[in-house]
């Protein structure tokens, strides 16, 4: 029989039309909702753990590898698994994992039960539901928006994290300061909640999952082997995976620097934080100027290159008029990780196959963020050795040196994406 049926529309809209997009609308915003709630749980973990249970250097770094390390663990493997079932109820079923996890610090500080032990393990447990939700959302906003949209999607998505460090840290501290770091935390774990909700209204149908026919090891091995060979992807790969490693570092350090070492109270503290994200708004905004005027080789290559000696002026803080040295700095790392993050990332998806992206992502974030929780291991061992200050010295000379590895590589020599990648 005929179909008379009127013809689908396509989901992907004209160019410059993703504000009329609205399944990308509902992942804008839960993702919006989520990134403002993990903004206020980077400030109130990391307080909770100083100011109530009263940790060590190592310890924080413990806790900082903890909150990374599925990457490192499990990141090749969810991307075999998000190449193989479709990824919305991946990202919802994260979301509610997330939300029940980080529900049971507030229980616990109320009956007057938590300690360090049941913060380490929700940390970790919570960081193995962000692995499948980021590589997940990552690798489906090219069948929800087209790759022609790659850029324009990505820089949104950017720009409302950019809008979540600048005011979450901020909020996080007025919070702690207000109703204590459990009830933060507890704010945290709500947003999970309200992210899972608007993405499980998203009508757009993915693409059905194609057997692959081979066994995990071969699919996680062919992920890998791309990124390794690719000769523009592996070099923008060992640049950031080595910027992430002093990020971790620099995580591990830096509560203690500012509350401690300076001395500072919770809701400066945030505000401090808080520079980075202002940075990182403003880099969300001006990214597309980069591109345009640079276009995306000369961005990946420069942008780090120019803004990563700035992060020297945070170890030099003091109490007092310099203590804005280190909002000057964290302003300067927030404002040059997202311009090249848009510029990256959007680069990687336009140059991958379809069938490849999952494992593509994950793969890049098992060899780009499994650094990190190294790096919290570093960044704890260095500030019980060498203190936090001078640790966070090293995080600056190490983020000035990560962006070598794009300005040595072929990529230094293009504008865009060659003809034939």
């Amino acid at each position: 029989m005929r179909d008379t049926s009127p013809p689908r529309r396509r989901l992907t809209p004209r160019p410059g039309s993703l504000w009329r997009h609205r399944d990308f609308l509902l992942l804008w915003s839960g993702e919006s909702v989520s990134q403002v709630g993990t903004r206020i749980g980077d400030v109130a973990i990391p307080l909770l753990a100083v100011t109530v249970l009263g940790v060590t250097p190592w310890q924080m770094g413990l806790l900082t590898a903890a909150q990374t390390a599925g990457f490192l663990l499990i990141g090749l493997l969810a991307g075999v698994v998000l190449d193989r079932v479709r990824r919305f109820p991946v990202m919802i079923a994260a979301d509610l994992a997330r939300f029940a996890l980080l529900a049971t610090i507030p229980v616990a500080g109320w009956f007057g039960v938590l300690g360090y032990p049941q913060l380490l393990v929700v940390a970790f447990l919570a960081g193995l539901g962000t692995v499948f939700f980021d590589v997940a959302y990552q690798s489906v906003l090219p069948s929800l928006v087209g790759r022609e949209h790659l850029v324009e999607g990505n820089g949104k998505l950017e720009s409302t994290r950019a809008g979540a460090e600048a005011g979450g840290p901020a909020l996080g501290g007025g919070l702690v300061q207000l109703v204590g770091s459990v009830g933060a935390v507890l704010v945290d774990a709500v947003s999970y909640l309200a992210s899972a909700a608007l993405l499980s209204r998203i009508r757009t149908a993915e693409p059905e999952p194609v057997p692959s026919g081979t066994s995990v090891r071969a699919e996680i091995g062919e992920g890998l082997r791309f990124v390794r060979d690719h000769r523009l992807l592996r070099p923008i790969v060992l640049c950031t995976g080595t910027s992430n490693l002093f990020t971790g570092v620099m995580q591990a350090a830096l509560a203690l620097f500012l509350a401690r070492e300076l001395g500072q109270p919770a809701a400066v503290v945030g505000l401090i934080l808080a520079a980075a994200g202002v940075g990182a708004l403003v880099g969300a905004v001006t990214a597309g100027a980069w591109t345009r005027r640079l276009g995306q080789a000369r961005t990946i290559v420069w942008s780090l290159l120019v803004t990563s000696p700035i992060m020297v002026l945070v170890p030099l803080a003091r109490p007092g008029p310099l203590l804005g040295a280190a909002a000057v700095g964290l302003f300067a790392l927030g404002y040059g990780s997202v311009v090249y993050n848009v510029a990256q990332v959007s680069f990687r998806q336009a140059i991958c196959p379809a069938r490849l992206l999952g494992r593509m992502n994950a793969s890049v974030r098992f060899l780009e963020w499994g650094t990190i929780p190294l790096g919290g291991l570093l960044g704890g061992a260095l500030g019980e050795v060498i203190g936090p200050r001078a640790t966070l010295l090293v995080v600056a000379v190490g983020n000035t040196l990560a962006p070598l590895w794009v300005l040595l590589s072929p990529l230094r020599r293009l504008r865009d994406m060659p003809e034939g990648e």
